[in-house]
């Protein structure tokens, strides 16, 4: 730290000199006793303005040298001016204050009663630190042991500087986690940081000699109480120093010095502290961005490798097995193909604006999202994973085992994952992994799976049949499974593969022809009373009890629907016709 007036006015050269202190928070009676207090190598008085950081020594006998200041000086002079004009000694220690000047020491050697009762009389309406000393003092030895103080301050403080830059510029190099980047800096400081995200929440924190019970005490309310700003400072009614993270304009979270100046944990250099968190701050951007790089590269490398195993082109197994292995997919007994279907895509397929009800880049993070997920929960499972997306709301999975035995469970830990994301909480887990963030609901994802195979090679050719299982599985309707298999879409997995064909496409607008043109023209309800009535298995009784609705207006809806599609529903082969049609016309958005 720059030296203050305080510890200046104790250097031996000024001490032998008997300061006395007349203004700036002293008092002129109080001068003779510090005076002979300092003769006989005292403390140096109390005075307000004392403990001010001095940024230079000034050397000068002109009575006009506001100009020649910048702010934090120390002013020496002769006086011999002030003798001359007395009455310029007020206006004289105006302008010093005007300039921010650290304080200023008069010799008055001699005979100079005048100047001295000047001094005297301007100091007591300034808060300038007036100091005369009335012996002989060499200006020269002043200034040099003073500037040197000043460099060596500086040097020290450069050296800082350059140990806070080495240190975090390795954290960066190894793109060190949160919590020890957290650590760094609080070490560093020695008081306690905090890194929030931008609802409040904690990410990571090193308490360093506070109890974690006191510093995460009623942390969210705290912490709103406390404005964020852009730049470094100290804000809110806890006087808290806070630096945002982030980059220019996308901040995501910020660091804070939980403690006030006057706490007994708080820093002695203040502008260090700052420093150490700006320093915190910029690694914790680097390394998220980094960290964000990484994994865009290694989900482009995976969706690389799926893509080719899932069209081989004279690809072998043995290839196969080396490329997998060098994305982390170990070499395994039993290999599962998933395919993890977006309910959103489905519903805005359905939609005759689908392409301009489904956000492209909605679509693409909540993909990011979930690979993001799986690669999580992969990792804490005992197999290992190719994840990547195969088309615009799907992700395929090359799910890798040690054993038969684990499938059910890690699918079963898979489709958890799943429910928690998409849950009414909407929790996620956050980047670092070190607090769960609350937001918007993740989508409603669809979990198809193909039968188990030996051969990876195998296992990718069956990412169509688990596409073909999760796309089916999307439309279909009741209470929702964690995933599905081919022997759960059966009949309308079937339809699904046929809905293309253009004589199916035919037998569809035969059967349903009467009632889509009741749709089109406004008279609906008739495709889902059919529906309704075709999964009652045709039981008239139970459909009006499901339906909160009287017999006779059951029966006359019914009998307007059999004159629509111009059959009886009583018929068995009549209702298994329609019931094929309806299917297959609810599967015509996959």
């Amino acid at each position: 730290m720059l030296p203050t007036l305080r510890a200046i006015l104790g250097l031996p050269v000024l001490r032998a000199a008997s300061p006395q202190v007349l203004g700036g928070g002293g008092t002129a009676a109080g001068s003779a006793a510090a005076s002979a207090a300092a003769a006989d190598g005292g403390a140096v008085p109390a005075a307000a303005g004392l403990d001010a950081p001095v940024r230079w020594v000034h050397v000068s006998e002109l009575l006009d040298i506001s100009s020649l200041l910048s702010g934090g000086e120390l002013v020496l002079t002769t006086g011999l001016e002030l003798e001359k004009e007395p009455e310029a000694t007020a206006s004289f220690i105006r302008s010093l204050e005007e300039s921010s000047a650290a304080g200023l020491i008069v010799e008055l050697v001699g005979e100079r009663a005048r100047s001295l009762a000047a001094l005297q009389a301007a100091a007591k309406s300034c808060t300038l630190p007036v100091i005369v000393v009335q012996r002989r003092v060499r200006f020269v030895e002043v200034t040099e042991v003073v500037h040197r103080m000043i460099v060596a301050e500086q040097l020290e403080r450069v050296e800082r500087a350059r140990d806070v830059h080495e240190a975090f510029t390795v954290l960066s190099l190894e793109s060190a986690g949160t919590e020890r980047v957290v650590e760094q800096a609080a070490g560093m400081i020695g008081a306690p940081v905090v890194l929030e995200d931008l609802s409040h929440l904690v990410l990571a924190y090193s308490a360093q000699g506070l109890a974690t019970t006191e510093l995460l005490h009623d942390w969210e309310r705290r912490s709103r109480t406390t404005p964020s700003a852009a730049r470094t400072v100290r804000t809110g009614p806890e006087n808290w120093l806070q630096v945002p993270v982030g980059v220019r304009e996308q901040l995501w979270g910020r660091l804070v010095l939980p403690v006030a100046p006057d706490h007994p944990l708080a820093p002695d250099d203040e502008e260090t502290a700052a420093m150490v968190l700006e320093r915190a701050a910029q690694t914790l951007a680097i390394n998220r961005l980094a960290e964000r790089d990484r994994r865009e590269l290694s989900q482009q490398a995976q969706a690389g490798l799926l893509n080719a195993l899932r069209h081989p082109r004279g690809l072998g197994e043995a290839e196969a097995l080396a490329r997998a292995g060098a994305l982390g997919l170990k070499r395994s007994p039993l290999y599962v193909p998933i395919v993890y279907r977006s309910g959103a895509s489905v519903q805005a397929a359905a939609t005759s604006d689908g392409a301009q009800s489904r956000d492209p880049l909605a679509g693409q993070q909540e993909e990011r999202a979930l690979l993001e997920l799986l690669a999580k929960v992969v990792r804490s499972t005992a197999g290992s994973a190719l994840t990547a997306s195969i088309q615009s709301g799907s992700v395929g999975m090359i799910l890798a085992l040690p054993a038969k035995q684990l499938e059910e469970a890690t699918l079963q830990r898979l489709a958890d994952a799943l429910a928690v994301q998409g849950g009414d909480s909407g929790t996620q887990a956050a980047d670092d992994g070190a607090i769960r963030l609350r937001g918007a609901a993740a989508p409603n994802w669809t979990i198809g799976v193909g039968r188990p195979r030996g051969s990876l090679l195998e296992a990718a050719a069956g990412i169509d049949e688990a596409a073909h299982v999760a796309e089916t599985a999307a439309t279909l309707r009741g209470t929702r499974k964690p995933l599905y298999r081919a022997t759960d879409v059966r009949l309308r997995g079937l339809l699904a593969l046929l809905r293309n064909d253009p004589r199916v496409q035919q037998f569809v607008e035969s059967e349903l022809e009467m009632l889509l043109q009741a749709e089109a023209r406004g008279n609906g309800g008739h495709l889902e009373l059919l529906g309704q009535y075709l999964e009652s298995g045709g039981n008239k009784a139970a459909l009006a009890r499901s339906g909160y609705l009287s017999r006779p207006t059951l029966y006359a809806r019914l009998a307007r629907l059999e004159e629509l599609l111009a059959v009886d529903l009583d018929d068995a082969e009549s209702r298994t016709s329609l019931h094929v049609a309806l299917l297959l016309h609810r599967l015509r958005a996959l």
